[in-house]
């Protein structure tokens, strides 16, 4: 954990000073802030996904503006992905000592990453203090929490246990976004959009198995 928020600083900082250094014209940085819901699912090879269920995102929001109306846009975020699945025979309670098999277990996956994005972002000009914009690029997400709810035929099993052992570190994804930006003043701007995340690795490390998470965010934004 330390390594990644030492592997961050080093990024802000030396893109920061990239920025200054070489920027010709110098367009600017922008940091911001967000905090917004996620509505996340699952889809899994051995079983089916069941519905959307409530997440969140906090954290900072970074703009490297490289040229009039394009940016690289970045940020350091706290992303929760909550999903739903029903699941055969999971090797975590089902590892070969249960003499049924075919049994399908009802599974609630609550992740927790800090995601980097690495996207570009392209604005219309203003029209009046409005502006719009499309996002597109990829999330780096490295896994700080792993719980899990599971029930049989309705009865519980357990609930909030620990998976941190049978989930993966690393999560890659694909972003797509869009959405408008309004002028508060001549250095203060909101932002509302939204976002779709689809994360295209295996999030569990179960051999046979594979689970993937996406989500869509409603994302709002404040710039300074």
């Amino acid at each position: 954990m330390k390594k990644i928020w030492i592997a961050v600083l080093l990024f802000f900082s030396s893109t920061s000073l990239f920025a200054q250094n070489f920027a010709a014209p110098d367009y600017g940085f922008r940091l911001g802030l967000t905090a917004h819901p996620t509505f996340g699912w699952l889809k899994t090879e051995n079983g089916k996904g069941n519905g959307l269920s409530l997440g969140f995102t906090y954290g900072l929001l970074g703009d490297f503006n490289f040229a009039d109306n394009y940016s690289f846009s970045t940020g350091l975020m706290v992303t929760t992905i909550n999903g739903k699945s029903t699941e055969i025979d999971p090797n975590l309670y089902h590892n070969g000592s249960n003499n049924s098999m075919n049994t399908a277990y009802d599974l609630k996956y609550k992740l927790q990453y800090i995601e980097i994005p690495f996207t570009v972002k392209l604005r219309t000009d203003k029209i009046g203090d409005l502006s719009w914009y499309g996002q597109f690029g990829f999330s780096n997400d490295f896994n700080i929490g792993a719980k899990q709810d599971a029930e049989v035929a309705g009865k519980p099993i357990v609930s909030n246990k620990n998976i941190n052992d049978y989930t993966k570190f690393y999560r890659a994804g694909l972003i797509l976004g869009a959405g408008g930006e309004f002028d508060l003043d001549h250095r203060t701007s909101i932002s509302a959009g939204l976002t779709y995340n689809n994360g295209f690795t295996n999030i569990v490390k179960d051999a046979g198995r594979n689970v993937r998470n996406h989500y869509v965010g409603v994302n709002f934004g404040l710039f300074f």
